[in-house]
């Protein structure tokens, strides 16, 4: 069964509209591990929308299951990550116009670069995962470069319907197969939530499920616990059915 990490960054968000201390992301953290979740993700964007660095390194010294550091692959940024010794690393694309992540990183075009920070990270002892497209040629290229996991984007898949998302999802499970047998770990996330994630918790071999924007969105009628709570009792049923 897969495990269930929760991106906290929309906590965050909250605080910076008012530009105050509350909600904190630190107290987010605890409240997610105590419902059960297995890790808390976050990204440190350069644009410091929402998650700053204080966060970042209280977040270190407190979390109890792991820290997964989502990060572009700017020097600032990497220099922080070093420093930071998150457990996780996950590379991310990253614009500053954009509202959410879009799209999955571009191995290939990129490759020479990825492949310098995967190895500075790595270094350091940090598990790097790199967040990409469901896309053979890309999962080849997370080979090439090293890294130990990858992250395959399930936004096109939370995004289409009908036979489409069939579609996606088989595309998920093909780049899935193609990851393991290329010696790759895999993880899975971005737009998936309480109608959508039970198709791809389904899927064997999938280790950790990340999401965040659902669960905070939901925390708001029901609580940050049960919130958490209800997430994994979905993943768990769907994958024991």
């Amino acid at each position: 069964m897969p495990e269930l990490c929760v991106n906290i960054d929309h906590i965050a968000t909250l605080r910076e509209v008012r530009k105050g201390v509350q909600p904190d992301p630190i107290l987010a953290a605890g409240i997610c591990e105590l419902a059960g979740c297995a890790g808390i993700v976050v990204h440190l964007r350069e644009d410091r929308r929402h998650i700053q660095e204080r966060d970042i390194y209280l977040l270190k010294k407190v979390v109890k299951t792991k820290l997964n550091l989502e990060m572009s692959i700017t020097s600032s940024i990497v220099n922080i990550a070093v420093q930071l010794k998150p457990d996780y690393a996950t590379l991310v694309p990253e614009k500053r116009e954009e509202v959410t992540t879009e799209g999955g990183l571009d191995i290939i075009k990129r490759k020479e670069i990825i492949r310098e920070v995967v190895e500075k990270l790595q270094e350091k002892g940090i598990i790097v995962s790199l967040f990409i497209d469901p896309e053979l040629e890309q999962i080849e290229a997370s080979r090439d470069v090293k890294a130990k996991f990858i992250e395959l984007h399930t936004g096109r898949y939370a995004n289409s319907r009908g036979k489409e998302r069939k579609k996606e999802l088989r595309n998920l499970i093909t780049a899935k197969n193609k990851a393991i047998e290329l010696g790759l770990k895999v993880n899975a996330g971005h737009g998936l939530d309480y109608q959508n994630v039970s198709a791809v918790a389904a899927i064997s071999e999938i280790r950790e499920l990340n999401i965040g924007h659902s669960i905070i969105s939901q925390a708001v009628f029901v609580g940050l616990e049960k919130a958490v709570r209800e997430m994994k009792e979905i993943i768990a049923c769907e994958f024991a059915g």
